[in-house]
C-alpha cells in the first residue's frame, strides 16, 4: 500500500507538472505526445510527385464530377438568387409547363396545404388545433415576394412566419414547381379579365340565366 501511495503521489505531481505549463509562454520545443496529429504526410499543391502518373501532385477533377460549392451556389436554380449577387430572381428560372404546375400541385398539397390550406388562405387543418400567424398567400406583401425569395423560404425556412426549412424533405426541382403553383393560386383571385386569353373571355362574360342573381 505504501510503495502504491508513493507512485500515485509520484504521476500526480507529474501530470500537475505537465498539465500545468499549458498555456504559459516558452521558447522550448512543445511536447508533442503524438506527433502525427501536427506533421502528417501531405501533397504540396504544383509539387513534382512520382506517385501519379503525371508526376504532379495536383490532379484535375474527375470527369463529371463538380466542385463543392462554387457552381451549385452560382446558379439561379440552386439558390433562388442572380449569380454573384444577393438578389431574388423575379421570376422561375424554370419553363412553367402544365406538367410543372401539376407536380406542384401535389407536392404542396402534401408539404403546404396542411397549414396554408389549398386555397392558399392560411386557413390549413393546423390552424384548428391552435397553430397561429399562418400567412396567407394572397396577402399583399406575399403576392409582390419574388420567385426568387418563395424558393429561400421552402429551403431555409422563416422565422417570422413560423415555418421550418423544407430543403430535406422537397427537391429542388419540386421546390420551383411549388412556387409556380402558389403564382397559380394567387392569380386564381386577383386576376382581371385583361390577364385572361380574348379568345376565352367570352366564356367569362356569358349572360346568367333567368333566376340567376350572380351571387352565391
Amino acid at each position: 500500500m505504501r510503495y502504491f501511495l508513493l507512485i500515485f503521489g509520484l504521476l500526480l505531481v507529474t501530470v500537475m507538472f505537465v498539465a500545468g505549463k499549458r498555456g504559459d509562454a516558452s521558447r522550448r520545443t512543445p511536447i508533442e505526445l503524438f506527433p502525427d496529429m501536427d506533421r502528417q504526410p501531405k501533397l504540396r499543391p504544383q509539387a513534382p510527385n512520382a506517385f501519379f502518373a503525371s508526376g504532379q501532385s495536383s490532379q484535375l477533377p474527375v470527369a463529371g464530377t463538380v466542385a463543392r460549392g462554387a457552381h451549385y451556389e452560382d446558379s439561379p436554380v440552386n439558390t433562388g438568387k442572380l449569380p454573384g449577387t444577393t438578389n431574388w430572381v423575379e421570376i422561375l428560372p424554370v419553363p412553367v409547363t402544365a406538367e410543372l404546375l401539376a407536380r406542384g400541385e401535389q407536392r404542396y398539397t402534401i408539404n403546404c396545404a396542411p397549414c396554408h390550406a389549398a386555397t392558399g388562405d392560411g386557413k390549413g387543418i393546423t390552424t384548428k388545433y391552435g397553430m397561429a400567424g399562418v400567412a396567407s398567400f394572397h396577402d399583399a406583401r406575399l403576392v409582390k415576394m419574388s420567385d426568387g425569395q418563395y424558393f429561400n423560404t421552402i429551403t431555409h425556412g422563416s422565422p417570422s412566419l413560423l415555418m421550418g426549412p423544407y430543403a430535406a424533405n422537397i427537391d429542388v426541382p419540386d421546390r420551383w414547381a411549388i412556387v409556380a403553383f402558389v403564382r397559380a393560386l394567387q392569380r386564381s383571385r386577383l386576376a382581371s379579365l385583361d390577364d385572361v386569353p380574348a379568345d376565352r373571355r367570352a366564356a367569362l362574360t356569358k349572360p346568367l340565366p333567368p333566376g340567376a342573381t350572380g351571387t352565391k
